[in-house]
């Protein structure tokens, strides 16, 4: 500890608990006696923090330029002259046909051009070395001059029957009704406004929606609430004579009698009517569930015997057809095969077998028309 308080310089830092000299900012070494010189600092010194003091024969903020640069190492190129300024600058002098900082570049196609790139293209012909200029195309744009906007909608990026518009380096796209998205491939989820009533289940279409009513709902929304099954009151007219008795309104005229009173079903799907007799009548009573099922009931079972029974009939004929068919044509085939064998030993008595058998034929023919 005694060590560090003699040797460290505690105007620029001090010492720690264990005896070591821990320096302030902008100062470093064992002891602190060295300052920091500034980021950057190539040729220079410091007496304080942060200070860049060129070294002879250095200029500069950061002491990096050579003052007698045009004698050591001229920069200029192509026999230019190189002329010292100040503070470590120079320029060149340049001989005809070049151009440039150090005077490297040459008067090329690009300059004679003047510049000939649009659309921010940059030129290049190696400095002016090269025997035509060619154009460095900007991204979105195509061409010797880079004079063609590259169209960004001829891959179809836009889908679901959207519009691309084109731009530069950049396309957008004009989405059908119900869809979203920078490709329109979103289909809007037309059930997040739960639309549909009454507990019904909402199924989401393209730009619509669909909604399965619970029972006793109707409408686009399940909003219309179905009534349930009402019956109509019988309707029974009756006549009033003088006595103040009810008579009946059936014609006492033998064989003409007035309509039977008539009861109507109304319900959410269908209305049944149907005749009810008056008790003693002597007709059958036919109740609504009877007519209805009456109605909607299939083929009877005669009905379904008759049709399965014209079935079987005409698959047995369609067979025997296919039968007699198959018969005729392997025989046709038989006697072409036996009149063309190849045995000459047997020919001759084929020959005349083949003949006979057309002499029948010549003869059977006739004989066919005669009695037709």
């Amino acid at each position: 500890g005694d060590d560090c308080s003699e040797r460290c310089n505690l105007a620029h830092g001090c010492c720690d608990q264990d005896g070591k000299c821990r320096c302030d900012p902008g100062w470093e070494g064992e002891y602190c006696e060295e300052c920091v010189r500034m980021p950057g600092c190539l040729h220079g010194t410091c007496h304080q923090p942060w200070q860049c003091i060129c070294h002879t024969g250095w200029a500069g903020k950061f002491c990096d330029k050579d003052i007698h640069i045009c004698e050591h190492q001229s920069p200029c190129q192509n026999g230019a002259q190189c002329i010292y300024d100040r503070d470590g600058e120079y320029s060149c002098l340049c001989s005809e046909g070049f151009h440039g900082k150090d005077c490297e570049m040459k008067t090329g196609p690009c300059e004679k051009a003047g510049s000939p790139c649009k659309n921010g293209g940059q030129c290049q012909d190696d400095n002016g070395f090269a025997s035509n200029f060619t154009c460095r195309c900007l991204a979105g744009f195509v061409g010797d001059l880079c004079e063609n906007d590259v169209d960004d909608c001829l891959m179809r990026p836009c889908a679901n029957g959207a519009t691309c518009h084109d731009g530069i380096n950049r396309f957008s796209c004009q989405c059908q009704l119900g869809f979203e998205g920078r490709f329109c491939t979103i289909n809007i989820n037309d059930c997040a406004s739960q639309p549909c009533k009454n507990g019904a289940k909402c199924y989401d279409r393209i730009n619509d929606y669909d909604c399965l009513c619970p029972d006793h709902f109707t409408g686009k929304n399940c909003e219309i609430s179905v009534p349930e099954p009402t019956w109509a009151p019988p309707y029974h007219p009756m006549n009033h004579d003088n006595d103040g008795g009810v008579k009946s309104t059936t014609s006492e005229m033998p064989g003409v009698t007035q309509p039977e009173p008539v009861r109507t079903v109304v319900t959410g799907r269908r209305v049944a009517n149907h005749s009810e007799k008056e008790p003693g009548g002597g007709l059958l009573k036919i109740s609504v569930k009877e007519v209805v099922t009456q109605r909607d009931s299939g083929l009877s079972e005669a009905q379904l015997v008759t049709v399965l029974v014209f079935g079987v009939l005409t698959a047995v004929l369609v067979l025997i057809t296919v039968l007699l068919m198959l018969r005729n044509w392997q025989r046709g085939r038989q006697r072409s095969n036996w009149c063309q064998s190849p045995s000459q030993a047997a020919r001759k008595l084929q020959d005349q077998e083949c003949q006979v058998g057309m002499l029948n034929t010549v003869l059977i023919e006739p004989r066919k028309t005669t009695e037709l």
